[in-house]
């Protein structure tokens, strides 16, 4: 089953993302490299693709877990948890409706 991963960030989140951003980033392509990615990406802090200084205020990973439990437990490893850049993380089951 699909599930969501929704992060909103800490305020001032940009240096800290950037530290833990490679291997975040290289967890997330596991889950491309098997097929279970659907999408993933930041929210940026202002209208525009790069917000520079201004940063990132959240992410959106939707990938394929066996259940909620696993999902959680592959959330709750993010390197962005442990490198204290999420304030808050929510798990959701996802139902791809479109397109």
């Amino acid at each position: 089953m699909l599930y969501a991963i929704i992060s909103e960030d800490i305020d001032q989140s940009l240096e800290k993302r950037k530290s833990a951003r490679p291997e975040h980033l290289a967890r997330i392509q596991i889950l491309r490299d098997q097929g279970k990615l659907v999408i993933a990406g930041p929210h940026p802090a202002i209208d525009n693709d790069d917000p520079g200084p201004a940063g990132f205020t959240g992410s959106l990973i939707i990938a394929e877990f066996d259940n909620l439990e696993d999902a959680k437990a592959w959330a709750d490893a993010d390197p962005f948890v442990a490198a204290g850049v999420y304030q808050k993380v929510s798990v959701k089951p996802f139902k791809k409706v479109l397109p």
